[in-house]
Order: C-alpha cells, then sequence, then structure tokens
C-alpha cells in the first residue's frame, strides 16, 4: 500500500522543522507496512496562504499514485473544517484512506469512518442553521417593509429612445448612461408600450 506523508510548518516561528512531523509520519508508515509514494511539505504564515504542496498532493490523488494520506494533525492539513471534509469527501470518492496521528483518525476503519460522518454531519447542520438565519432575517425585512435586492435607480427612458433611433445599439446606450443593458431593454419596451410614460422611471 502506497501512502502520501503531508506536513505543514509555520514562517512566522522560526523555530519550526518539518521533520519532527516527517518523522512520526515515517515511523507511521513504516510501522503498518506501508510504501511512502511521497513527501509533501508546505510552509506558511497562516490560513490563506497558499500551499503549493499540498495542492500537488491533491493532484497525485486524482491521478491515484497513493491509496492513503498520512498527515500530523487536522490543523496541519486542512485551513478550516469545511476544508477538511471537502478533502475527505475527494479521498473517499478516489477510494484513498486517510488518517490524522493526533487525532488517531483512520478512515480506513470502522471508528475512522464513523468520525468522517459525525464532521459530515455537523457540517451539514451548521450549513442548515446559517440558511435558517439567512431566511429569517429577509422575513423579518420583508415584514419591515425593507426592500430588498439592488436598489431601483431612476433613468431617463426618452432619451434612452432617443439615442436608440439614431442607431446606438442597447450596449452602447447602456455604457454611455452608465446603466445595465438589462435596464435599457426594459425602459425602452416600456416606453413602447406606454408612450406616455413619464421622463423619469424607475426600472
Amino acid at each position: 500500500m502506497k501512502t502520501a506523508l503531508y506536513a505543514r510548518v509555520s514562517t512566522t516561528n522560526h523555530h519550526q522543522d518539518p521533520e519532527l512531523q516527517l518523522r512520526e509520519l515515517r515511523d507511521y508508515a513504516k510501522a503498518r507496512g506501508w510504501e511512502v509514494a511521497g513527501e509533501f511539505v508546505d510552509e506558511a504564515s497562516g490560513a490563506k496562504d497558499s500551499r503549493p504542496a499540498l495542492n500537488r498532493l491533491i493532484a497525485d490523488a486524482h491521478r491515484r499514485r497513493f491509496d492513503a494520506v498520512v498527515v500530523w494533525k487536522f490543523d496541519r492539513f486542512a485551513r478550516s473544517v469545511s476544508h477538511l471534509l471537502r478533502a475527505l469527501e475527494t479521498f473517499k470518492a478516489l477510494g484513498i484512506d486517510f488518517v490524522s496521528l493526533s487525532e488517531q483518525v483512520d478512515t480506513s476503519t470502522p471508528m475512522g469512518k464513523m468520525v468522517f460522518t459525525v464532521l459530515g454531519a455537523v457540517a451539514e447542520l451548521e450549513r442548515s442553521l446559517i440558511a435558517e438565519r439567512v431566511r429569517a432575517g429577509l422575513r423579518n425585512a420583508r415584514a419591515k417593509g425593507k426592500r430588498l435586492g439592488r436598489p431601483r435607480r431612476a433613468v431617463d427612458a426618452q432619451e434612452m429612445g432617443c439615442l436608440r433611433a439614431q442607431g446606438l445599439s442597447i450596449a452602447s446606450i447602456s455604457a454611455q448612461m452608465g446603466v445595465g443593458k438589462g435596464t435599457v431593454q426594459r425602459a425602452l419596451e416600456a416606453r413602447t408600450k406606454n408612450p406616455a410614460e413619464l421622463t423619469a422611471a424607475s426600472y
């Protein structure tokens, strides 16, 4: 069985050495009788920093160059819980096991599979709660009479009609008047249906 080892150290702490993580990962792979297919090491100072080694690991996972991924700790591997779950779902779909030494999680075992299921359920619950809070906020805003969406702006339908009569395209009118093409289209259609429409209308 081939495995990939992933380690990450922070550049904000000059005393960190990836060998501290890699040594334990190598010992674990050796104890399991796994062949180390590759070692991937990133140095980053924060969650948003780029991680080229992690990107290479994911790319190699899609090429099925190994059968398992071993990391020292969840937070050394993933930027967030959602990022961790996305990666685990990718590995699961590819038939690749995931092991985190510190948390003692191994998705090749029944217990590891259960932990993965629980994490997925928690993430789904979190998404549902966020969506419900958004819906509740929208209902509350409507109840207070607030207009949702982008505010409408006054446009001169008559001027648009004149520009259109001069042969300008809707895109040209849109650029000249600083409004969207959809706004121009609606204004022209409304003006055609009702020539007596007010010069300044909201769309």
